[in-house]
């Protein structure tokens, strides 16, 4: 289920968000839907969605845990997982049990029928969070345009994942270092299109994204006064649309 919250900041919109849903940070995702910045006659705002599990069948009416949906990512999410090279806990590659066996045989088995097989490995270890890698000559096709072939593969690990009860475990899913490569290109291709639009006081309509790259824009570019961010459309793939302040 989809909620919309606003706030003077993001962390006021969150915890307005996890009060009125009664539930914990990490018991939901966050999309940034659009962010509008303080001035002297405006106050700032933050206008989130927040994804939650379907309502349980509980007389109190709170949301079911543990069945979070595994293509969104809020911000909490992003902390642990953005910086994974620094913030994972780092160890043996091989599986150490039966859990993460399962998972890397699943994930061998797929790529192997889809006729670009490689060698899966563990790439970190997390409380509720386990990584994973594909070490192949095939690492491009298997990465896809934008990454979403991989997203494709994560999602199917992460579906996996709940049948064997690890509801709770996100699996992350990288080749090559992909997923760290495209967030430093998104955010250069944030300032980029900041810069353009603060020259020519318009508006620049980004590609679709999913929604952890549309949050990588719209925190890449929330520090900068005079442009803010909205994104447009619908389904799980919404364009950032970066404009300059007071063009609306």
């Amino acid at each position: 289920m989809e909620f919309e919250f606003e706030g003077r900041t993001e962390k006021e919109a969150i915890d307005r968000a996890a009060g009125e849903l009664g539930l914990e940070k990490d018991d939901f995702d966050v999309e940034i839907l659009e962010t509008q910045k303080s001035g002297l006659f405006k106050k700032g705002l933050v206008k989130i969605k927040v994804h939650v599990a379907d309502f349980g069948s509980s007389k109190t009416g709170s949301p079911s845990k543990g069945n979070r949906k595994p293509e969104y990512e809020s911000k909490m999410e992003r902390e642990r997982i953005g910086g994974a090279a620094s913030q994972a806990v780092f160890g043996e590659p091989a599986p150490q049990n039966e859990f993460e066996q399962k998972m890397i045989d699943f994930c061998s088995g797929l790529i192997e029928r889809m006729g670009y097989p490689g060698t899966v490995s563990i790439l970190f270890r997390e409380k509720h969070k386990l990584g994973m890698k594909i070490d192949s000559t095939h690492s491009s096709i298997l990465i896809g345009k934008k990454g979403k072939n991989l997203d494709a593969l994560q999602l199917l690990l992460n579906i996996y994942a709940g049948r064997l009860g690890k509801e709770e475990t996100r699996v992350i899913l990288d080749t090559e270092n992909y997923r760290i490569r495209r967030e430093e290109s998104l955010v250069r291709l944030a300032y980029n299109v900041a810069e353009k639009v603060r020259e020519n006081k318009g508006s620049v309509l980004l590609e679709p994204m999913n929604p952890f790259d549309r949050w990588l824009i719209h925190t890449t570019l929330n520090d900068i006064g005079d442009v803010e961010t909205k994104s447009e459309g619908d389904g799980l793939y919404k364009q950032v649309r970066v404009f300059y302040r007071g063009l609306r």
